[in-house]
């Protein structure tokens, strides 16, 4: 499964490395992704999602089902 938050769709980004060498390289800027259980009142179960530190804070402000809704919406949620 890919490096994407299931609530905000942040993936990783591509950049350059700052050297004072003369190759170019590229890097990647992680998310920071980690998997988390949350207790589903409205369905009546746990749920897993790969989720990232923003889009926990967005649970926390909008509540699970608005922000399940919201990305089932954008199209974040592949459930």
């Amino acid at each position: 499964m890919s490096k994407i938050c299931q609530i905000t769709g942040k993936k990783a980004l591509v950049g350059n490395n700052v050297s004072h060498s003369k190759r170019r390289t590229k890097r990647r800027f992680n998310v920071n992704l980690f998997t988390k259980k949350f207790y589903w009142v409205e369905q009546d179960c746990w749920i897993s999602l790969k989720i990232s530190a923003a889009g926990l804070r967005t649970i926390n402000k909008m509540g699970l089902d608005a922000a399940l809704k919201q990305a089932a919406e954008k199209g974040y949620l592949n459930a």
